[in-house]
């Protein structure tokens, strides 16, 4: 099979680690995956926000240099393997990318590629910002009630991927040990899975939501867990979360236990609020008292699914970005499938991948032109300029198409 060569713009310039430090030159060159189904539609669409976005802001002293990668049906429509090796080197070699949405098949086949990626690359922290724009059409009375940035830990749990077939050798094998050597009683015929938690991962996970919370003046970060039922693995992810809490930013938080043994419930000056919270019940939390939380910490699985429940609160999928960040390494993608139905028809709303870009600029230093695409993006909302999937349940909305919703951005943009 031929080699992969990716070509990278000639006047580009890499993005540079040092000392922990990010040092981002004035035309870094930004690795992208277009996407598969609606990748392409929202990509072209959101690349021409930000590159407007940039223009504005930095009156042409800054701007990104594209280098296309494959991976998905791009990639396996070329003859190469879904997620070639040199995909893969590009992302390390150049430190920031993103990406649209990759197809991840149900039950047997090929493995999640958005799996791959983040363990390969060892992008151990997903994290979703949830946030209401005005405007925008949503199922609670109040969403803008509802600001939060949930820390999701992207490499273990059941997402590891161990696990076996019912029937197959390998589950029958395991099950006879566990009965035999563990008295524990296993059907030979289950379909047996694996979920690993370990103190490193959530050490750091827990550590990069605390850094997150001093950076921004968030009151608290909460652990979601379901440790009164699985308590040797989610039971010490909330364990681990509190131990790393306590020794790395000690005179900077305080437990919920301390606050009320100590300070009688009330938040000392400049301590930020380390509490934890049974995974069910923080999804009625999110919806009857949401503006108590302002970072959350999980593991793989409940992040997966807090992230799409408090999603739903501001407006959808179509409305929620993401990001899987690693130490010197990030890569930034749209949240939602591919929706192949909808593929090709510029239909779908980009706001998702947008705003996944407005993630990007801020981890590059580039928050201006950030900020300018969320004002210009919540003022074509208020002016009811959207999307299908937000015209349906906005009264006197004008539905346009993907590529019309970034013309409307633009002009917002060349108004402020």
């Amino acid at each position: 099979m031929e080699k992969v060569i990716y070509t990278p713009p000639p006047d580009g310039e890499i993005i540079q680690e040092s000392k922990g430090r990010r040092q981002v030159p004035d035309k870094p060159v930004i690795p992208f995956i277009e996407g598969d189904g609606i990748g392409p539609d929202i990509w072209a669409a959101a690349r021409r926000v930000w590159e407007a976005a940039i223009a504005i802001t930095y009156k042409g002293r800054r701007e990104i240099k594209w280098m296309e990668i494959l991976c998905g049906e791009k990639a396996t429509a070329s003859g190469l393997p879904a997620l070639p090796p040199e995909t893969l080197e590009a992302i390390r070699k150049y430190r920031v990318a993103i990406k649209g949405p990759l197809t991840t098949p149900v039950g047997g086949g090929l493995r999640s590629l958005n799996v791959s990626l983040r363990q390969e690359l060892d992008l151990y922290a997903c994290v979703r910002p949830v946030h209401y724009y005005q405007g925008t059409p949503a199922p609670v009375k109040q969403p803008e009630k509802l600001n939060v940035v949930i820390f999701r830990e992207n490499t273990e749990d059941v997402y590891a991927g161990i696990e076996w077939q019912a029937g197959s050798r390998e589950a029958k094998m395991l099950a006879d040990f566990v009965n035999r050597e563990l008295k524990t009683p296993l059907s030979s015929e289950a379909g047996i899975g694996i979920k690993p938690i370990t103190r490193r991962n959530t050490h750091r996970i827990v550590k990069a939501a605390i850094q997150y919370a001093l950076e921004h003046q968030c009151p608290s970060v909460t652990l979601v867990h379901k440790g009164n039922i699985m308590k040797y693995t989610e039971g010490a992810f909330r364990d681990w979360g509190y131990e790393i809490a306590a020794q790395e930013f000690g005179e900077q938080t305080i437990s919920e236990k301390a606050l009320w043994e100590e300070h009688q419930g009330k938040l000392p000056a400049n301590r930020i609020l380390i509490k934890d919270r049974i995974a069910d019940a923080m999804f009625q939390q999110v919806l009857l008292r949401p503006d108590e939380y302002s970072v959350l910490a999980t593991p793989n699985l409940n992040g997966d699914y807090i992230s799409d429940a408090c999603a739903a609160q501001v407006g959808g999928l179509g409305m929620a970005p993401g990001a899987n960040i690693g130490n010197g390494m990030a890569l930034f993608e749209a949240t939602h499938g591919t929706a192949p139905k909808y593929a090709g028809q510029d239909k779908v709303n980009p706001g998702s991948l947008l705003l996944s870009g407005v993630m990007m600029l801020e981890y590059l230093g580039w928050a201006e032109a950030g900020r300018a695409i969320q004002t210009a993006l919540e003022k074509t909302i208020l002016s009811k300029v959207v999307t299908y999937d937000l015209a349906r349940q906005l009264l006197g909305a004008r539905e346009v198409h993907c590529s019309e919703f970034a013309d409307a951005i633009i002009k917002e943009l060349s108004l402020i």
